[in-house]
């Protein structure tokens, strides 16, 4: 099977894009695929219809790969790729209407506030007011429409709230503000199409106490920790949540579902990645290590479930 590997892009994760890409073609190629690397950057399509896959693996993070932009482009054409759909890349991808769909489900997400850019730039004072008036101090603020932890803040003083909206602003026409949760931060990794699997759960433990875009992609900057240290019962409960979603929202392929764990061992879900890091330092490749399905298999597998929702034979 021809498959052309799409990587880097536009986006704030390029980087990480890339090395994501490079490794899913290796291990492409180590399994005998006729695997071919395309950086998103420009010309993509002149570029895959040059090449004419039988499927793309689409190895894009952030803005133009995950968020349903390059699945439309795909689509147009009439090319099979692996992982979730337009409209599930869209929502999940936007923090706020992935927030709005996960309360209509019922599901337990931390309060939050939506943060509007002109709203806020007309009079900011009165958002900051509110927003700490609703939700307290700390608080955190993130980008609606980046990943990667990419311009969140936790805001624990007052005086910190505006650099850290007008941040958030800056990379997105909309924030989203969130009450903070102390807690055990915990991942599920959820592998398939119609009877997913979760994969074994994670904990993480960033070494500088936050779990930001240093702490994912720096050497020490965070620890794996599997099996998560909380009770069997937070387990199943996290595990029960994360299919729910998978379903709810129409994932397919392979997603990732971070939570908070509180205090009373509640379950806080807090985004869904519809294209999970692939890197050597990636939560999803480590949960699918000790499910007992080592990196080339873990690629292999998201192909043929992509083959598979498409029909595509290879």
């Amino acid at each position: 099977m021809r498959i052309a590997i799409l990587m880097g892009g536009k986006s704030r994760e390029r980087e990480v894009s890339l090395k994501s890409g490079r490794a899913v073609t290796e291990a492409l190629l180590r399994k005998g695929y006729e695997a071919i690397p395309v950086d998103a950057a420009e010309d993509v399509a002149a570029k895959l219809k040059e090449i004419d896959p039988e499927l793309v693996f689409i190895a894009l993070h952030g803005r133009y790969g995950e968020d349903g932009a390059i699945q439309g482009l795909l689509e147009v054409m009439g090319l099979p790729y692996t992982g979730s759909g337009v409209a599930c890349s869209a929502v999940c991808m936007d923090k706020v209407l992935t927030k709005k769909l996960l309360m209509y489900e019922g599901i337990p997400t931390a309060p939050f506030m939506v943060i509007d850019k002109d709203a806020y730039f007309k009079n900011s004072k009165a958002v900051q007011a509110q927003i700490i008036n609703e939700l307290g101090l700390p608080v955190v603020i993130k980008p609606a429409t980046q990943g990667s932890s990419i311009g969140t803040s936790i805001v624990r003083e007052e005086e910190a709230l505006d650099g850290a909206v007008v941040e958030a602003l800056l990379m997105s026409d909309q924030a989203l503000a969130e009450k903070f949760i102390a807690g055990v931060e915990i991942t599920a990794s959820v592998l398939g199409n119609n009877e997913p699997v979760v994969l074994p759960l994670i904990e993480i433990e960033a070494a500088k106490g936050v779990y930001d875009y240093e702490a994912k992609y720096t050497p020490g900057g965070s620890v794996h920790i599997i099996p998560a240290r909380i009770s069997s019962e937070a387990a199943d409960r996290v595990k029960s949540i994360a299919k729910s979603i998978y379903r709810s929202l129409n994932c397919r392929g392979f997603s990732r579902i971070d939570f908070i764990i509180d205090s009373s061992e509640q379950p806080w879900v807090l985004e869904v990645n519809t294209i999970p890091g692939m890197t050597g330092l990636s939560l999803f490749p480590d949960a699918a290590s000790h499910y007992g399905m080592g990196y080339d298999d873990l690629v292999e597998e998201i192909v043929k479930l992509a083959a598979d929702f498409w029909g595509v034979r290879g």
